[in-house]
C-alpha cells in the first residue's frame, strides 16, 4: 500500500448513502498489465465542487467502508474550480504500489468527509491473453449494467435538481408572502425546523457512533481475550526470565572475578612485554654482531662441511668394519667356549681340578690390555708365556689396521674418535657447527627466528 505523510480521510458511511453519480470515471480498462503505471481519467458533475483533501483510491470489489482502500492518490484541484464546463481530470498510480493479485478492483472518488462521490467499473491486474477478447464474465456484465444505471441516475438527478431549483424559487416567493402576513408563525416554524434538523443530525450521528461503538466493543472483547492469553504467556516467560536472570547475575559475578584475574595477568604480561622488548633490542644488537661473524664464518663453514662429508664417509666405513669385528668377536667367543670345554676335559683326564691350578686369570683392570680379545676368560697358558717373554705384554695389535702399538691407543683408533666428535646441525638450513662452538650455533638458530 502506498505510504504517504498523511492518511486519507475515511468514514464508516454505508453504501446506500453514497452519491456515485457526482464523479464519472472515463476510459477504464477491463484489466491492466502488472508492472506498469496506470492513469485514471475522471470528470466532475456540473454542480460538484472538489475540495483540497479529496482522494481517489483503489478498492477491492465487495468493499463495505472507505477504510478498506488498497492504495490511494490525492486529487489535484482544477485551475478554475468555478468553471461549470466538464473537463476531464487524471491521476497516475505508480506500479510499485499497485495490487499483485488477479482480484477485481475499482476506482472510487472519496471527498474529504469520507463519502464516496463516484465509482468506476471493476477491472483486474493480469497479463493480456487471447481469452480476454472472447470470454466475457458475469462480473463484467454486471459492471456494465451498473454503469448504465449510474448514467440513468445521473440524468434523473439532474432533472430533480432542476425541478428543485424551480420549486425553491416558488417557495421563496411564497415564504416572502407568508413572512409579511405571519411573522410570528414564521419564526416558530424556523425554530421548529432547526430543532428537527438538529435532531436528525444528532440521530444520524448517534447511529454512526453506535455502530462504531459496537465494532469497537467487539474488537475490545476479542483483544481482551487475546490479552488474557498473552498475560499468561508473559507470566510464564517472566518466571523463566527471572531464573535466567539469576543465572546471568551469577555468571556476571564469575566473569567479574575472571576479569580481575585477567587484568592482573595483563599487567604481568605488560611488564614481561617491556622486558622482552628490551631483550629484543639487545638481541637485535647481537644479531647485527652475529651477521658480521656469519660473514667471516662462511668460508670456515664451507671447509667444515667438506670435512664433515669426509668424516661421514669414513664413519660409514668404520661402521662396516665394526660390524665385521662384531661378527669376528662372536665367532671367537664361540671358539673360546669350545676351548674351555676342551681344557676342562683335558684337566679332568689328567686328574687335575681347574680351580686348584696356581695360575689365576688376571682381572680387566690389571691385565685386560694384554689378553686375547677373542677369549672371555683369558688364555690359561698365558702365565707361562709371561714368565718367558715379559716384553710381549707391552706390545698391542690393532684389529682394524693390523699394526702394533705400545701406547694406550692406536693412531687409527684415535683418528676414529676424532671423526666421531659430535657436531651441531642447524634444523633450518642444515648448516653444521662443531660441538665446541655451541654459542655460535645457538646465535645462528636465533637469527632464523627474527
Amino acid at each position: 500500500m502506498e505510504k504517504t505523510i498523511e492518511d486519507p480521510p475515511t468514514s464508516a458511511v454505508l453504501l446506500d448513502r453514497c452519491h456515485f453519480s457526482q464523479v464519472i470515471f472515463n476510459s477504464v480498462e477491463k484489466f491492466y498489465v502488472p508492472g506498469g503505471d496506470i492513469t485514471c481519467y475522471y470528470t466532475f458533475a456540473e454542480h460538484f465542487i472538489p475540495r483540497r483533501k479529496d482522494w481517489i483510491g483503489i478498492f477491492r470489489v465487495g468493499w463495505k467502508t472507505t477504510r478498506e482502500y488498497y492504495t490511494f492518490m490525492w486529487v489535484a484541484l482544477p485551475s478554475d474550480i468555478n468553471n461549470k464546463s466538464a473537463k476531464q481530470q487524471e491521476v497516475q498510480f505508480k506500479a510499485y504500489y499497485l495490487p499483485k493479485d488477479d482480484e477485481y478492483y475499482q476506482f472510487c472518488y472519496v471527498d474529504q468527509d469520507g463519502v464516496v462521490r463516484g465509482a468506476s467499473i471493476p477491472f483486474q491486474f493480469r497479463p493480456e491473453s487471447e481469452e480476454d477478447i472472447l470470454v466475457v464474465t458475469t462480473k463484467v456484465c454486471l459492471v456494465e449494467e451498473i454503469e448504465q444505471h449510474n448514467k440513468e441516475l445521473f440524468k434523473e438527478n439532474q432533472e430533480l435538481k432542476d425541478s428543485c431549483a424551480s420549486l425553491q424559487k416558488q417557495n421563496s416567493s411564497m415564504q416572502a408572502e407568508l413572512q409579511r402576513k405571519q411573522e410570528e408563525l414564521e419564526t416558530l416554524q424556523s425554530i421548529n425546523k432547526k430543532l428537527e434538523q438538529k435532531v436528525k443530525e444528532q440521530k444520524t450521528c448517534w447511529e454512526t457512533e453506535l455502530l462504531q461503538l459496537k465494532e469497537h466493543n467487539l474488537k475490545v472483547s476479542s483483544e481482551n481475550e487475546k490479552m488474557g492469553i498473552r498475560v499468561d504467556q508473559l507470566q510464564a516467560q517472566l518466571s523463566t526470565q527471572e531464573k535466567e536472570m539469576e543465572k546471568l547475575v551469577q555468571g556476571d559475578q564469575d566473569k567479574a572475578e575472571q576479569l580481575e584475574h585477567l587484568k592482573n595477568e595483563n599487567d604481568q604480561l605488560f611488564l614481561s612485554l617491556t622486558e622482552q622488548r628490551e631483550q629484543q633490542k639487545k638481541l637485535q644488537q647481537i644479531v647485527e654482531d652475529m651477521k658480521q661473524k656469519e660473514t667471516t664464518a662462511a668460508k670456515k663453514q664451507q671447509e667444515l662441511m667438506d670435512e664433515n662429508f669426509d668424516l661421514s664417509r669414513r664413519l660409514s666405513e668404520n661402521k662396516i668394519i665394526c660390524d665385521v669385528l662384531q661378527r669376528e668377536r662372536e665367532r671367537m667367543e664361540r671358539e673360546n667356549d669350545l676351548l674351555k670345554k676342551e681344557n676342562s676335559r683335558l684337566l679332568s683326564y689328567m686328574g687335575l681340578d681347574f680351580d686348584s691350578l696356581p695360575y689365576q686369570v688376571p682381572t680387566s683392570d690389571q691385565g685386560g690390555a694384554g689378553q686375547n680379545p677373542g677369549l672371555v676368560y683369558g688364555n690359561p697358558y698365558s702365565g707361562i708365556q709371561e714368565s718367558s717373554a715379559p716384553s710381549l705384554l707391552s706390545i698391542k695389535k690393532c684389529f682394524t689396521c693390523k699394526s702394533d702399538f705400545a701406547d694406550e691407543i692406536c693412531d687409527h683408533t684415535l683418528e676414529q674418535q676424532q671423526m666421531q666428535t659430535p657436531c651441531l646441525n642447524c634444523p633450518i638450513c642444515d648448516k653444521t657447527f662443531p660441538a665446541r662452538e655451541k654459542q655460535i650455533f645457538e646465535d645462528h638458530v636465533f637469527c632464523h627466528s627474527l
